[in-house]
């Protein structure tokens, strides 16, 4: 019977270590996914910073295409103002679309093509916006390598006992949406 008793003191020790392990395995994943997201703010912050700039330099060769320059702001503004990851993914998909119009206005006004100062905004766009791709699928491989695990038996009842929660992934709903702003150096 003494021999009984060290058999549920051991199982009670690999119960209580393994506990231990996968609540810290959550921890991790779920600072991974915060620091993946991180990212992709930067990111997003240097493509903000740079519509301005490219607005500018656009309304000194088109300004009256006052309309596409409005939408540009606006959508901006909604993104810059955006929280929570769906309402950050609507405002930026919302934001590509207008700069998307944005460069193709460019295309009517070859002073505005050969301006070297828009060439370099045009640039530092698309290299942001190849830098915000992947930045987003690091942060959706982070979420659905945090989601597994946390919907994963027995770690669902560890996320359970310690309220973790489900993170959404960085989507965009439109099609449209999807397609970086066209870049032409043509």
């Amino acid at each position: 019977m003494p021999g009984l008793g060290w058999v549920f003191v051991g199982v009670g020790v690999v119960l209580i270590l393994w506990v231990i392990a996968a609540f810290n395995g959550l921890v991790a994943g779920r600072n991974q996914v915060r620091n993946a997201w991180s990212q992709i703010d930067v990111q997003l912050k240097r493509r903000h910073d740079l519509i301005p700039n490219l607005v500018e330099t656009v309304k000194g060769y088109a300004g009256h295409e006052k309309e596409t320059l409005d939408r540009v702001i606006q959508a901006r503004s909604r993104a810059v103002d955006a929280h929570g990851t769906a309402a950050i993914s609507a405002a930026e998909g919302e934001l590509s679309q207008a700069l998307g119009r944005l460069m193709m206005l460019s295309e009517a006004y070859p002073n505005l093509k050969a301006n070297t100062n828009f060439l370099s905004l045009q640039e530092e766009l698309t290299s942001t916006e190849n830098k915000i791709g992947f930045a987003r699928q690091f942060y959706n491989d982070s979420v659905m390598k945090f989601n597994t695990r946390l919907e994963s038996f027995p770690t669902n009842i560890i996320g359970g006992m310690f309220n973790f929660e489900k993170e959404e992934f960085f989507e965009l709903t439109d099609s449209a949406q999807r397609e970086a702003p066209k870049v032409s150096f043509s």
